[in-house]
């Protein structure tokens, strides 16, 4: 693990950045738990191309709401938040930039217990922080193929194995963030932005941190999802030089994903074809 970059510096304010779709049934309360961490002055909300009242609920609770008029991507949210705060920042003259504190948009309540996650970021004791649940709980995305493969990716470009590779739950400086940016499109954005700062110099720590997301359950939706971000993850992989075979063991990966999907579609489609059967 690297030595932080600016050890011993007095942490700024932080903003706490949200990029979400359809997520109207939570985001009201995640945002409320995000205005009360320590530090967070601002809490800004990227709604990327949500079919539902994610935007409207998320300005009631008090969020800066940003839109994407269509789907781009979890990596474009961030970055289109990360700009948010920057225009917030120049409008009102602030001299010191706030540190970025990502959370998802799915951890209503739990997200008042965020605050570790920004503690070293603000003393200088790290560049960037992860979200680590405690060994005792279920991890955040700690098993299945996308998570192997992307903490399997950061291992070979850094020499660090992190627990939660995929976690979007992280706070860094905005010196960190720039250095990470472009950032890697969609589910890849974590992925690549671990292995950018470490190549950088910079110091990421995981971070014990009490959160709950919603289950992405096992139906045909949630095998989709896991397809999308393995390519996803692959993809900012491979960007990174870490060689074909990575490459080619994701795509391998995300099509027995995909071939999950097909058969859970047509055993979902029989069981309601023969329920449907015996209501006749």
């Amino acid at each position: 693990m690297n030595e932080p970059a600016q050890a011993g510096r007095a942490g700024p304010a932080t903003a706490v950045v949200i990029a979400a779709r359809d997520e109207e049934a939570l985001i009201g309360a995640t945002v409320r738990a995000a205005a009360g961490l320590p530090g967070a002055d601002l809490v800004v909300v990227v709604d990327d191309g949500s079919r539902d009242r994610t935007a409207a609920v998320a300005e009631a609770a008090g969020a800066r709401v940003l839109r994407h008029g269509a789907n781009r991507g979890k990596g474009a949210a961030m970055e289109t938040g990360a700009e948010g705060v920057r225009r917030a920042e120049s409008a009102d003259r602030r001299a010191a930039p706030r540190h970025l504190l990502f959370l998802d948009a799915d951890l209503g309540s739990s997200a008042a217990r965020a605050a570790p996650l920004a503690e070293p970021v603000r003393s200088g004791a790290a560049d960037m922080t992860i979200a680590l649940l405690p060994a005792t709980r279920q991890r955040l995305g700690g098993r299945g193929a996308v998570v192997s493969l992307a903490r399997e990716g950061i291992r070979r470009a850094t020499g660090w194995e992190p627990e939660q590779p995929l976690s979007g739950q992280r706070c860094l400086t905005r010196a960190a963030f720039e250095a990470a940016r472009p950032l890697a499109a969609g589910f890849g954005a974590e992925a690549g932005m671990t292995v950018d700062l470490l190549r950088a110099g910079l110091a990421v720590v995981e971070v014990e941190v009490l959160l709950e997301h919603r289950p992405i359950g096992a139906g045909v939706g949630a095998q989709l999802h896991r397809a999308r971000q393995l390519a996803d993850v692959a993809r900012a992989l491979a960007e990174r030089d870490l060689g074909p075979a990575l490459a080619r063991r994701g795509r391998r990966l995300r099509d027995d994903l995909r071939g999950a999907a097909v058969v859970a579609a047509r055993r979902a489609a029989t069981r309601r074809g023969r329920a449907a059967r015996r209501r006749r």
